[in-house]
């Protein structure tokens, strides 16, 4: 089992925002291999609805022309920190769709390196964040595209919700690219349930709750649009939402 001893610090880049007291208690974090062979196509699940401190590292592996599309929700832990390490194969496809929801003074991570070894690699992430009371929440994404990787088709979308201004939601994408023939994109916002659109729902008859829920459940199903357990995954979030309004 491989895991790294040293108790990271603040200044380390991916735990630039972590409680690392509260890290602590659970370092140190091992990591979790996925393998998927070549030709293989897999779907995934990570849902952490618990309190305490939950950190999991996942170490992927995506073969020649292999798929892999993961799916996660973390909502309720007072500290929750997913780290996942993916490298990309000749052809593979990495799906990321991730939401986070958190409210009192809950601190969620979600950090990834995605590495594009070979040509015509795809990855795509979704990450969507609603934050309530004093709340954190954090997505650091580095893809790196390595030299001769041509073809690499790389997507991050990252968006955040405050509900409260007293939550801190901190985003940092990142593209390190060594190829010519690459196609990549990142975007990121932070913000407030849309004004005029909640004016609208309320309008046509809904309450200012009723509004809030529709728009924000709208908001995390963004993460999870084509996953297998499409339809499940958004009612787990609905009811973690439905909590902190």
């Amino acid at each position: 089992m491989n895991v790294e001893l040293t108790l990271p610090t603040r200044k380390d880049e991916d735990f630039r925002y972590s409680d690392i007291d509260a890290l602590r208690t659970v370092w140190p974090v091992p990591r979790e291999e996925i393998e998927v062979v070549a030709g293989l196509v897999e779907s995934r699940q990570v849902i952490e609805l618990g309190e305490g401190t939950v950190a999991r590292h996942l170490d992927i592996r995506l073969g020649k022309g292999a798929k892999l599309d993961l799916r996660v929700l973390t909502a309720g832990p007072a500290y929750g920190r997913i780290a996942i390490d993916v490298r990309l194969a000749e052809g593979a496809g990495f799906t990321l769709g991730a939401a986070q929801i958190a409210t009192g003074s809950e601190t969620l991570e979600i950090v990834t390196e995605v590495t594009h070894a070979a040509p015509n690699a795809t990855s795509r992430q979704v990450v969507r964040t609603v934050l309530a009371g004093h709340a954190t929440g954090t997505y650091l994404g580095r893809v790196a595209v390595a030299r001769g990787s041509d073809g690499t088709d790389a997507e991050q979308s990252v968006r955040a919700m405050l509900l409260d201004r007293t939550a801190t939601a901190n985003a940092r994408p990142e593209l390190e690219i060594y190829a010519d023939d690459v196609k990549a994109a990142h975007g990121c916002a932070v913000g407030e349930l849309d004004a005029m659109g909640l004016f609208y729902l309320m309008s046509r008859g809904l309450t200012p709750p009723q509004a809030k829920r529709l728009m924000l459940q709208a908001f995390i199903a963004e993460a999870f649009t084509g996953a297998s357990g499409e339809a499940q995954l958004g009612q787990t979030a609905l009811a973690r939402l439905e909590a902190i309004l």
